[in-house]
């Protein structure tokens, strides 16, 4: 029931309408990269196949359907025994992906592919856009571990949990979030906060305190009164007293307000004075990619970063805009009739048919260079040359050499029956990382990056280019 009221609606007017088993296509693509970046990541892939292998209608759900007063009986049946039998296929979690793509396409009866709209956009928009934005945070961090911090400003249950899985794969090495650990394995990282300094009569006794409970990594937050003058000080005594006795080392000091960069210049002076080059500096504080990108250029002397309300919301653009479009209709006979969507606004022109998506990596570099969308009958020659042309300015054209073509979507399910494996999150992490490392580094600039160029297939042009010819001028407009 967690869909839009009106895919329950067009789903009894197909069924009335004798549409109820017309093989239809659907397309998921985006149309805009958030924070005007470069390339997003895709997320939210297993949560959606989750939902698609237990998607069923319980009685309690008919009941409530039935009390609309707006479905018919035959109709509320035809949901009693509705079984799940539609084609998907994806782009894997965890591949950089770019507008107009169709990165996620289904195929099935026209009830089940529209009704499916909501939780797929919802699903993976989230997801995309949280994975999106911490990968853009981690490449800031040059290689620094970036942990998420963020669930107390996430929006809602799902926000922070699934949230927190996104950023894992977009590359945080960690979150605070518990259940995120226990349910996906993402590692659950923390300290304190400042409440348990105030509650003890002194900050050194607090310190102390947590020392003992906690020796083998020890970490302070050092910024609850004065971070020099006393949390640091503070520190480096409970590190000598209490630490070192035990037979270990500190862990680290955090610091979360001030001006970080001048604050961990001096305190990392102050912790190797006292013998302690090891201690490590966190940070924390409403970070985002271009506060810690600015840092670093500064000279800031800290080893690790906790994000959390300008990741978790990705509060600079809160909106990963997908759309899901309907791209084809399959006859009786298996012909595929392409169908369109025209707009005077360019980007908001869908790209008709069954479909392909390919990416052409550079054989010597293994870089990519385009993307390629093909109809699903076109298959590309990596050992011949291949013109890409870009499909909004057709004179703009090069000729590849020395490509390997990868056919990037795998596919999802058949007839319903489910034909992936999960992942663990820790290997879509480092497969996020090894395919974002294929993209040239003008792509992955924060300011201007680079656009990478999202072609069509002459054949698949031509197909658009006349339906929106016919559509536009017409008898049918």
């Amino acid at each position: 029931m967690l869909t839009d009221f009106y895919e329950i609606t067009m789903a009894n007017g197909y069924f009335t309408n004798g549409y109820r088993d017309t093989v239809v296509y659907f397309d998921m693509f985006f149309r805009e990269i958030p924070d005007n970046g470069g390339y997003a990541i895709m997320a939210g892939v297993q949560q959606l196949v989750d939902y698609l292998e237990n998607l069923k209608f319980t009685p309690e759900d008919l009941e409530y359907l039935r009390g609309c007063n707006i479905f018919s009986e035959e109709f509320i049946g035809y949901l009693r025994d509705f079984r799940f039998c539609c084609d998907v296929w994806s782009v894997p979690e965890g591949m950089p992906i770019f507008p107009g793509e169709p990165i996620l396409t289904v195929r099935g009866p026209a009830i089940q592919a529209q009704f499916i709209e909501t939780m797929i956009l919802l699903t993976v928009n989230h997801q995309s856009l949280i994975a999106t934005k911490a990968n853009r945070i981690c490449r800031a961090a040059q290689g620094r571990p970036v942990m998420e911090f963020g669930s107390r400003r996430a929006q809602g249950t799902d926000g922070a949990i699934l949230g927190a899985r996104a950023a894992y794969i977009g590359g945080c090495c960690g979150t605070a979030c518990t259940i995120c650990d226990r349910e996906y394995g993402v590692p659950a990282l923390g300290t304190m906060a400042h409440s348990w300094i105030q509650l003890f009569d002194s900050e050194l006794e607090s310190f102390r305190a947590y020392a003992r409970e906690y020796p083998r990594n020890c970490t302070l937050l050092v910024d609850t009164y004065n971070v020099l003058k006393s949390g640091v000080p503070h520190a480096i005594q409970v590190f000598r007293e209490e630490i070192l006795p035990r037979g270990f080392r500190p862990g680290g000091i955090r610091i979360d307000s001030g001006d970080i960069t001048y604050l961990s210049k001096k305190a990392r002076k102050m912790l190797d004075d006292a013998g302690f080059p090891d201690c490590k500096i966190c940070a924390s504080n409403s970070l985002d990619e271009y506060i810690i990108r600015d840092m670093l250029m500064q000279g800031a002397k800290v080893d690790s970063f906790g994000v959390g309300e300008r990741m978790i919301t990705s509060s600079s653009h809160p909106v990963f805009g997908g759309v899901y479009k309907l791209s084809g209709v399959e006859g009786k006979d298996g012909a595929i009739t392409p169908k369109i969507k025209i707009s005077e606004n360019v980007s908001k022109i869908t790209t008709p048919g069954f479909k392909r998506l390919w990416r052409l990596y550079d054989r010597s570099s293994g870089k990519a260079l385009a993307d390629v969308i093909t109809l699903s009958d076109e298959v590309i020659d990596d050992t011949r040359p291949y013109e890409i042309f870009d499909p909004n300015f057709v004179w703009k054209r090069k000729t590849l050499t020395n490509f390997r073509a990868e056919d990037i979507r795998v596919q999802l399910f058949k007839n319903g029956r489910c034909l992936t494996q999960k992942q663990s999150l820790k290997k879509l992490q480092a497969f996020c990382r090894g395919q974002v490392d294929t993209l040239w580094d003008e792509v992955k600039r924060f300011e201007n990056p680079h656009k990478y160029y999202v072609d069509l297939s002459q054949k698949l042009w031509d197909v658009k280019s006349r339906l929106i010819s016919e559509y536009s001028f017409g008898p049918n407009a």
